[in-house]
């Protein structure tokens, strides 16, 4: 049975579809959701989703924080992750990752650190 999995942020739906499994970064460590998974909500943190699709290539994204809920009623599972920002790999500038981590980096405060977080996912990500 597929999870049913809902990617949304304030400013547009991202992805919405059936996979095989889910993992996401929390902010108290990384959570894999199979279909069956016990309801929960967890918060995330700056980093990969990664969206499992059996045959299909596996689907990643960068998540810039925000909340996943996960629903298990009459034999489907439904995940729905609330991002603050996402971006698919296929969207990812990564010179454009590059020049904000410069920029960060050379800041020395909270909202660098945060810049320099999100720079770094998206970095990793890309590999």
């Amino acid at each position: 049975m597929p999870v049913e999995v809902h990617v949304v942020t304030p400013e547009r739906e991202v992805w919405v579809g059936e996979a095989d499994q889910v993992t996401a970064r929390g902010v108290e460590g990384d959570v894999g959701i199979l279909a069956g998974h016990a309801p929960m909500l967890l918060q995330l943190a700056i980093g990969p989703l990664r969206i499992l699709r059996g045959d299909e290539p596996d689907l990643v994204a960068v998540i810039d924080g925000g909340f996943m809920h996960v629903a298990s009623s009459q034999g489907v599972t439904r995940v729905d992750v609330m991002a603050t920002h996402a971006e698919l790999a296929s969207e990812i500038d990564l010179a454009d990752a590059q020049r904000r981590l410069e920029a960060a980096q050379a800041l020395d405060d909270t909202a660098a650190e945060i810049e320099i977080a999100k720079a770094t996912a998206r970095i990793s990500l890309l590999g």
